[in-house]
């Protein structure tokens, strides 16, 4: 969707805004605090795909930039965290990490109804379809899976420190805590009854390892669909979506990503899902135990095993898409595929149990 053009240097004009986003009052914000943004006629688009927080494509005169904001209403406690992605990206700026050029933070939930921020708009596609992906053969899919591969390598190799994220998360005790920060959205999200994702949470709760590689920056939902990629030549141009980024143990990150590529990206259950239907190797890309390989031979982290981690993974995911299935119920999702997301839980919850029982 679109809106007319608002004229910024005209505190008259009022413009008819997407939902989410109150432009009008944007533009007063952008005039005030950041002028050399507030030029010529101000438009926003929804971006669709995003299942969490709500992105907008904004036309400043004749510059685009991006604006992200939580989701409508049922906004969990430490989800969504504006401020937290806003600094993550600010500090990988100078790294080997590809991240969009931060712009403007904006805490205060007045100016559009809720805390923002605007980062530059960067080349490149998001890779999420099975029409998207298709056309790319095998060759530049295989690149572009082992370009995503490189890309976290490279995340995970940045020290902490030498960014300024010394103080970003907890590193000891990460992997049980993430059990139980879950384990909290679930209830806060239960609308049904969810057969197994209690057993599955317990398990998960009295296996917990040490987590060898604590201390790591981790991205909390790395995967193809949040990158801006190119094909042509392949490149990763841009990691998005920081909202879960902490420091902690990078075999999270790939037991997740195993969960979207594998369980979702690989299995019968979940084929034609809206989360990960343009991945994996039913979309024609490499298995994930490649994927592994490549991440292992370009990174310093101890990879092991993973079946714990994929384990979290689905209980993660599971827990996610009942929360995004409990906002459609309310009516509080903008854009298509929110109905389909609560079929989602059942088949991760089974492939949980089955890899958190492994040894």
């Amino acid at each position: 969707m679109s809106d007319p053009a608002v004229d910024a240097s005209r505190p008259e004009a009022v413009p008819v805004s997407p939902a989410g986003l109150a432009l009008d009052r944007l533009a007063d914000y952008l005039a005030t605090r950041r002028p050399e943004l507030a030029v010529g006629p101000l438009r926003a688009t929804l971006i669709a795909g995003g299942k969490s927080n709500l992105t907008y494509l904004l036309r400043l005169g004749d510059r685009e930039v991006v604006l992200r904001r939580p989701p409508l209403g049922h906004v969990l406690a430490t989800a969504h965290d504006m401020t937290r992605e806003f600094r993550v990206i600010s500090a990988l700026a100078p790294t080997d990490v590809p991240v969009p050029g931060a712009l403007l933070l904006c805490t205060d939930p007045e100016v559009i109804g809720a805390p923002f921020y605007l980062m530059e708009r960067m080349p490149g596609e998001v890779f999420r379809t099975r029409a998207q992906t298709d056309p790319l053969g095998d060759e530049r899919r295989r690149a572009l899976a082992m370009a995503m591969m490189d890309t976290l390598a490279a995340l995970h190799s940045v020290e902490p420190s030498s960014v300024g994220l010394a103080d970003f998360g907890r590193p000891e005790g990460y992997l049980a805590r993430q059990v139980r920060r879950w384990a909290g959205q679930l209830d806060r999200s239960r609308s049904r009854p969810l057969p197994g994702i209690d057993e599955l949470r317990d398990l998960l709760a009295a296996t917990a390892p040490e987590g060898a590689n604590a201390g790591r920056i981790v991205h909390g939902d790395f995967r193809l669909d949040n990158l801006l990629a190119s094909a042509d030549p392949v490149a990763v141009h841009a990691v998005l979506d920081w909202e879960m980024a902490t420091l902690g143990d990078p075999l999270a990150d790939l037991g997740l990503l195993l969960t979207y590529w594998d369980v979702l990206g690989g299995s019968d259950t979940a084929a034609g899902n809206p989360v990960a239907d343009g991945l994996g190797p039913r979309a024609g890309f490499p298995t994930g135990s490649e994927l592994i390989d490549r991440y292992a031979g370009r990174s310093d982290v101890d990879v092991g095993p993973l079946h714990w981690h994929v384990a979290l993974g689905c209980f993660k995911l599971a827990v996610i898409c009942e929360g995004i299935h409990y906002r459609h119920t309310l009516g509080q999702t903008l854009g298509e595929g929110f109905d389909r997301i609560g079929e989602m839980v059942a088949p991760l919850v089974a492939h949980g149990l089955t890899a958190a029982r492994e040894r």
